[in-house]
């Protein structure tokens, strides 16, 4: 690893695919500052100023003190909220979160380091539609989607498919019902039920069902590319492999050319240097981009088959050079 300075870790206390990266840079003797957005501003102070072209100072936390001019890189990994008094007023607290996400975030982006993922352009690359749009244009085959608030056109896109209709919601959607932990994931829709009236309450994207022999999670990172074959032996799992963790085997596999191809520069084109993409593969062989997370998760892949995802993040943090508009 070259270089010299600290990696600056932005993420939440309890990440267990942080703590990956944390304990290999660690391995490697890299000064690693970890902090989380948690901790500002009870816990964790800040104090820069402009000199020049950058901006110099120090992140203090009850731990130790960084220097924001050794910072090298930002490891990003879903930090969490502020936390602010509990006696301050709610309109308070609400000016003051923003603040400390345009003062505080925007004064670490403003920062000429590398990051993995640049926070902007990791947002923008959550959008769903854009990442159908982009996938497509670059070569790689896109199921048929209908992204739409009119139960009319649901049913009638149900009729145009040869096949079963597949519902997906566009961010992860997870809570508690009743007490109990609750995500919706994709499920499968019977054209006979549609229309449905709740289709009108807001946006809903459906998609063909793509006949699967399994499944492929391909993690790319700076150029490098990892991918494992997914088999779940549930019928939940069948339909969305999220939905059931415990019936995965995982195989190490190779992606065909032209879909490696269309990785790179569909990363190249979101302007990220990570990417965890999921793909369905036919019974007849052919790989079916279905979508790509920024700041996916990798450890269980990495833990299912040693393939060295983290060493390959610790070594795009470690490299020279920086992206000038995280």
């Amino acid at each position: 690893m070259s270089g010299a300075g600290h990696v600056l870790i932005l993420a939440g206390r309890f990440d267990p695919t942080c703590d990956l990266v944390v304990e290999e840079l660690n391995r490697r003797a890299v000064p690693v500052f970890r902090a989380d957005m948690a901790e500002f501003p009870l816990r964790l102070t800040l104090a820069a100023s402009l000199s020049g072209d950058r901006w110099h100072g120090t992140l203090n936390n009850d731990r130790r003190t960084l220097d924001l001019a050794s910072v090298r890189s930002v490891y990003y990994r879903r930090p969490t909220r502020p936390k602010f008094p509990e006696q301050m007023a709610a309109e308070a607290r609400k000016v003051a979160e923003t603040e400390a996400r345009w003062g505080f975030g925007g004064l670490l982006t403003a920062l000429p380091c590398r990051w993995l993922p640049p926070p902007g352009r990791a947002a923008d690359a959550e959008y769903k539609p854009l990442q159908l749009r982009v996938a497509a244009d670059v070569g790689m085959s896109v199921p048929r989607t209908l992204i739409t608030n009119d139960p009319g056109a649901a049913k009638d896109f149900a009729h145009s498919l040869a096949g079963p209709l597949v519902y997906k919601p566009f961010f992860p959607v997870r809570g508690t019902v009743r007490g109990q932990t609750a995500a919706v994931y994709a499920s499968l829709v019977d054209p006979g039920d549609l229309p449905h009236t709740d289709i009108a309450t807001t946006a809903h994207m459906f998609q063909e069902w793509v006949p699967k022999a399994y499944e492929v999670r391909l993690t790319a990172v700076g150029g490098r590319i990892f991918a494992a074959e997914i088999h779940a032996d549930s019928e939940a799992g069948h339909i969305d492999w999220r939905s059931d963790y415990d019936s995965h085997t995982y195989r190490v596999c190779d992606p065909p050319p032209e879909v490696a191809t269309g990785v790179l520069r569909m990363l190249d084109r979101l302007g990220l240097p990570y990417g965890a993409f999921d793909f369905v593969v036919t019974p007849e062989g052919h790989w079916r981009f279905l979508e790509v997370n920024p700041s996916g998760q990798y450890g269980f892949i990495e833990q299912a088959t040693g393939l060295p995802i983290t060493a390959a993040i610790c070594d795009y943090l470690g490299e020279t050079g920086h992206d000038e508009h995280p």
